[in-house]
């Protein structure tokens, strides 16, 4: 249930994916789309709608990403609807690209967290890594970016972001290894900013971002854009990626890899609670 008040830029905004919560100029979204999160033309649809209300600055100074879904922050994508999600992310960028849907996440006025509880792998972990800032629960977040077991490239920015943030070698055996990454570790490589108990990390979150809310709107939003500047990839390179990605779901190899993964049960709750299976058997 969402908890908007009738003056807020939402109250008119209808979301099938997303409930949120406005505590005075912090924003607290919470991901539900059930049955594992996955990132589909529903969940792009209702993130084009916040992200057009976030890029005017105003009311929201900081927006916190948390998940209703205790397994799940935010599973992968929909390799079912490729074409339908990358036609939504275009309301936005006038681009069939979820990379540059990120981008202009990362580019918004608002500075945004996300609060890992559950697995984010794929295009999940790229959301997050175009967050400002990443907080984890120990014992629950997973990381992963497996594009390469189906022979493509992360196409929302994950080799843009990785490479700066974990080092070349650390970035390459992320990228290349396709394996889950536990909060610690992901801290401990700099995936994320910190990781927690599961019960200290929502009070953590909760009081950084009121705390950043109670601040000028003005320096804050100075603030993200000189360190955009320093540290944002170009945007030409996501641009790059989301096409080397949406090219290479075609090939026959990557084809016939998601539908031995699809026949062993890709994209069901069940399966993927542990996924490493899927990739390690050889396509049909």
């Amino acid at each position: 249930m969402s908890e908007i008040a009738a003056q807020s830029p939402f109250a008119d905004v209808t979301f099938e994916t997303l409930a949120l919560e406005e505590k005075g100029a912090a924003l607290f979204v919470t991901i539900g789309a059930p049955p594992m999160n996955m990132l589909g033309p529903e969940m792009v649809r209702d993130l084009v709608k916040l992200i057009q209300v976030l890029d005017k600055g105003e009311l929201f100074k900081v927006v916190v990403f948390k998940s209703a879904d205790p397994d799940f922050f935010i599973s992968h994508v929909d390799v079912t609807k490729i074409v339908a999600y990358r036609k939504e992310a275009a309301a936005l960028t006038g681009e069939a690209s979820i990379g540059l849907m990120f981008r202009r996440l990362a580019e918004t006025k608002a500075v945004t967290i996300a609060q890992i509880e559950g697995r984010t792998r794929g295009a999940g972990s790229e959301f997050v890594l175009n967050c400002d800032m990443r907080f984890a629960a120990r014992g629950r977040a997973i990381f992963s970016q497996w594009e390469a077991a189906f022979g493509v490239v992360p196409g929302g920015g994950g080799a843009q972001h990785l490479v700066p943030m974990l080092g070349r070698g650390r970035a390459l055996e992320v990228l290349l290894g396709a394996g889950d990454y536990d909060a610690d570790l992901a801290e401990r490589y700099g995936w994320v900013n910190r990781s927690f108990e599961p019960e200290a990390l929502d009070p953590f979150v909760t009081d950084l971002a009121l705390k950043i809310a109670e601040y000028p709107a003005p320096g804050l939003m100075d603030v993200k854009e000189r360190v955009n500047a320093i540290s944002l990839p170009p945007i030409d390179d996501y641009r790059i990626d989301s096409d080397l990605f949406g090219e290479g779901v075609k090939l026959p190899e990557a084809s016939q890899r998601i539908q031995t993964a699809m026949k062993n049960g890709f994209q069901t709750r069940e399966a993927e609670i542990d996924i490493a299976s899927l990739f390690n058997t050889p396509p049909a």
